[in-house]
């Protein structure tokens, strides 16, 4: 089978970016020819297909040219849209495969891919598709006010860091991709989410069911470990390791460090990340601050934990942290919000605690005194056994299989 894969990044920036890179070489081990399009980085892997990506661009540290360019390749990406359909043209996949493509690409390539009558899959990592911000979260707390398609809502409540400018933009945007052109509804075959909590909202603002199915991610291949390294004797320190940004919920964690008298370890960067250091300085609180982390050096920052905590306040979809920190056999304290709940069953195979709750969490590292940890542990380790990248390329490819064998009983 030849797939086209897409994604903006093509370096391991976050989660959704690791599971695109590790499915497009699981998808090469398995016999497929596989191309990629995104966006020219200097972090980029090296790609036979680099000469195809589209220019970089940044939001963030632009020059005035780049914040120039900006309305424009958020709407409606032409450069991307021409270099695609070069791509197609000299690749010729049978099915398209993308995920994150928001403003770096912008969905201008859907339009490309339906006039070659090739299929398109859209992994959804995110809320982009419902929520101009993709967070459903503003001001420190969950937000769905643009539920049903009332996207002017996040203009009137400056959605997207704060700026009224920035979340005009991001309404306009939303409004003609969902609701003027249509470009995901008409041009996507099936989205795939990775928790049926993620299906069920998503349906909730209005997408069918039926378009929607559910494949839970896998946790990262390069954590396969051997015995010896499963016996690294634990450390007593707390971990979070993932992005350092508000809807995270870092400050709880960092409360409930205080008063629990324990020490904090970081593994990540983000946002937030002076902040939360001078948190910590001011407070005094025993936290260490890694940095970003990866393969065997973060395998043994994570082995070497007591536990892991994911003290989310927003929706989180399915944590790559999650599933790497139980694949490992760890105990993680983890918020019971978003999909979450879907795989830590509260005392069986981890903890879970209220979103933003400090006491509660408190009260859960306590607990780590009196739990029988070793059976959760090893209940831990079980309840994500078949979450490999194996299975899940066998789901994804089955989705590939299914969407080519309706294509074809189609009348020309």
């Amino acid at each position: 089978m030849r797939i086209l894969q897409v994604n903006k990044f093509y370096y391991p920036r976050g989660g959704a970016d690791k599971y695109f890179i590790n499915l497009s070489q699981a998808l090469e081990r398995a016999g497929n020819e596989v191309a990629i399009f995104s966006m020219a980085h200097p972090k980029n892997l090296p790609s036979d297909f680099s000469s195809y990506f589209v220019s970089r661009i940044s939001f963030n540290n632009g020059s005035w040219r780049d914040k120039f360019k900006i309305p424009v390749r958020i709407i409606y990406n032409f450069e991307a849209k021409k270099k695609f359909q070069k791509l197609i043209n000299d690749f010729q996949p049978d099915i398209i495969h993308i995920h994150n493509i928001y403003h770096q690409i912008s969905p201008s390539i859907l339009d490309t891919a339906k006039k070659s009558g090739i299929p398109v899959v859209m992994h959804l990592h995110d809320y982009k598709l419902i929520c101009p911000n993709y967070q459903l979260f503003v001001n420190g707390e969950i937000c769905e006010a643009c539920k049903p398609q009332r996207y002017y809502k996040c203009t009137q409540k400056k959605c997207l860091k704060n700026s009224r400018t920035k979340s005009l933009l991001a309404t306009i945007e939303i409004y003609l991709h969902n609701s003027v052109w249509k470009i995901y509804k008409r041009n996507i075959n099936l989205f795939i989410a990775p928790s049926v909590f993620m299906k069920q909202k998503i349906t909730e603002f209005g997408w069918p069911a039926d378009k929607i199915k559910v494949i839970i991610n896998p946790f990262s291949p390069e954590l396969n470990i051997n015995k010896n390294e499963e016996a690294v004797p634990e450390e007593n320190y707390l971990l979070y390791f993932g992005r350092l940004s508000k809807e995270k919920g870092l400050t709880t964690l960092l409360e409930a460090a205080v008063a629990t008298n324990s020490q904090l370890k970081f593994a990540g960067h983000g946002p937030e990340e002076e902040n939360l250091k001078k948190y910590t300085q001011d407070k005094k609180i025993d936290a260490e601050f890694l940095g970003f982390k990866e393969g065997k050096e973060l395998l043994k920052i994570i082995l070497k934990a007591k536990t892991v905590i994911i003290p989310s306040l927003w929706y989180e979809n399915m944590p790559l942290s999650l599933l790497e920190a139980l694949s490992l056999g760890k105990l993680v304290i983890a918020s019971n919000i978003g999909g979450i709940p879907e795989i830590i069953k509260d005392g069986e195979n981890g903890l879970l605690f209220k979103p933003g709750n400090i006491s509660d969490l408190i009260a859960k590292i306590k607990l780590l005194e009196t739990i029988n940890a070793k059976e959760i542990k090893k209940r831990a380790k079980e309840s994500v056994i078949d979450f490999t990248i194996t299975n899940n390329l066998n789901e994804v490819l089955e989705v590939y299989r299914e969407i080519l064998k309706n294509k074809k009983s189609l009348p020309i």
